[in-house]
């Protein structure tokens, strides 16, 4: 058991979580233009510019909002302590984009030119680009990052069975789909890493990223950044996928005995695994043997099982009142493939939920899975805009379920989570909005610049209090502004 602690409780029952998520974008002018997602960027993070003077800020919840390489929206959640807060806080990042697009939308109108934003949360467009979706867990710095690795990958190659976000996959010349044959896949993502453990992430993505940014006390802590994951439009989904990963993290840390699942080639595992919707393909195991994804998860699945009967409930973190939901589905979408039947699972799955709207409309017209208007119902499902996106269309039917509420979202995307170190932040953001003074803000800083200014270092995630953020807070009001309007 690991015996790095915070302020006052393990690791492995509380632990800081965030999201890192990169939003697609386009745009369809009204006649019927489109341009270059560089210039639509550029439009879409204008008011950002000119209240900031920077695309790449902090908003007031504690989040980061910037631009990210390859002109790609991202969004990364402030640091959440609970499983449900994340959810909230994740969708917060769309709500605070979709209102960045329709005040673009409105600029766009203004100015004779009209059309539409679409920002999407998927991961690969149309020519076989790939954005992520990064996921960050805090780990003790004791815990030695090849072993964690070892153990972890087998799982992450084989969670896409879980949590992808499927997609209709067309060969492409030159693309690493370009010998599959047509057909439905489970994870977007899949085709599109290189290596298992690599401190790349664009090179050669790896499905683990060993940069070592911990962006806290480098003593104590490590932050484990696992890039191989879908990005989730479904709640549901999104608890699968991080509440899986933070029990199979808290059973290293406590020391349980996992079966040994090491892939002798973790790339062409994965590949395979989204191509087979059965999940019994047979995976070489690197000392002798095979298995198969589902027989992974099985284990995987019985091992959180036992150990959620026996997790402490000690400190703030996620109750087990949010981990044994996230049991039940896993257990019920493996069920799903030894029948072949997921109907138990269809509002709850991404892949599973998509899939069966794309079934319907192809069995409806009679339609090949190359056919480009199955295409647009992928593409379109992923529409973060709530008057358009299928998947908020399906939400709204009772064909998707949802975990957090509007207002619970609304509350996100203005008010950093009280638990964590992010409440400071949020405190300094707040006054500093209402300041002349300059500032810089970072995961672990706050500062006041110039003369008389000063700043305070935040190395513990745990800390909600900041001890000297007031005096911060002083200086900043002794030099008010007027108010700009809302970026």
């Amino acid at each position: 058991m690991s015996t790095v602690t915070g302020p006052a409780t393990p690791l492995y029952t509380r632990r800081i979580m965030g999201l890192e998520t990169e939003f697609g974008i386009t745009s369809v002018l009204d006649s019927h233009r489109r341009l270059g997602p560089d210039e639509v960027a550029r439009h879409l993070f204008s008011p950002v510019v000119e209240r900031w003077r920077s695309s790449n800020i902090y908003w007031r919840n504690g989040s980061r909002v910037y631009l990210d390489v390859g002109a790609h929206p991202e969004y990364a959640t402030a640091e959440c302590d609970s499983l449900h807060q994340l959810i909230a806080y994740d969708r917060a990042g769309e709500r605070i984009f979709q209102d960045l697009a329709a005040r673009c939308e409105t600029s766009f109108g203004e100015r004779g030119i009209g059309g539409r934003v679409y920002l999407l949360k998927n991961n690969t467009d149309s020519i076989g680009n790939s954005y992520g979706c990064h996921e960050n867990y805090l780990v003790g710095r004791d815990i030695p990052l090849k072993a964690l690795a070892a153990q972890l990958l087998p799982f992450l190659v084989t969670r896409q069975l879980i949590c992808g976000a499927g997609k209709i996959s067309v060969p492409t010349a030159g693309a690493p789909n370009e010998n599959f044959a047509p057909g439905y896949c489970l994870s977007q993502r899949a085709d599109h890493v290189w290596e298992g453990v690599s401190s790349a992430t664009t090179r050669s993505r790896p499905i683990i990223n060993t940069r070592d940014e911990p962006h806290g006390d480098s003593s104590r802590f490590r932050r484990l950044h696992i890039i191989v994951g879908d990005s989730n439009m479904s709640e549901t989904t999104t608890a699968l996928k991080v509440g899986s990963a933070v029990l199979v993290l808290e059973m290293i840390e406590a020391g349980i005995t996992l079966p040994d699942f090491e892939l002798a080639n973790e790339i062409r595992s994965i590949r395979e695994i989204s191509r087979d919707l059965t999940g019994g393909a047979l995976l070489t195991l690197r000392h002798g043997g095979t298995v198969t994804a589902l027989e992974i998860q099985r284990a995987f699945h019985a091992a959180a099982t036992d150990w959620l009967a026996r997790r402490p409930e000690e400190g703030t973190g996620t109750p087990n009142a949010q981990l044994a939901p996230v049991v039940d589905l896993w257990g019920r979408v493996l069920d799903g493939f030894e029948s072949g039947d997921f109907s138990a699972v269809d509002t709850e799955i991404d892949w599973v939920i998509k899939k069966k709207l794309i079934d319907a409309v192809a069995a409806r017209g009679d339609l090949a899975i190359t056919d480009p208007r199955l295409a647009q119902i992928d593409l379109t499902y992923h529409d973060i805009n709530p008057d358009r996106g299928l998947f908020h269309l399906l939400a709204r039917r009772g064909r998707a379920a949802t975990l957090v509420t509007d207002d619970e979202v609304a509350t996100a995307a203005t008010t950093a989570p009280a638990t964590t170190r992010a409440a400071v932040r949020g405190r300094f953001l707040a006054a500093a909005e209402h300041s002349a003074r300059q500032t810089t803000v970072d995961w672990t800083r706050l500062k006041v610049n110039g003369d008389g200014g000063g700043e305070l270092l935040l190395p513990d995630p745990f800390d909600n209090t900041g001890d000297g953020v007031d005096d911060l807070i002083r200086i900043l009001d002794d030099s008010p502004a007027t108010p700009s309007p809302e970026g």
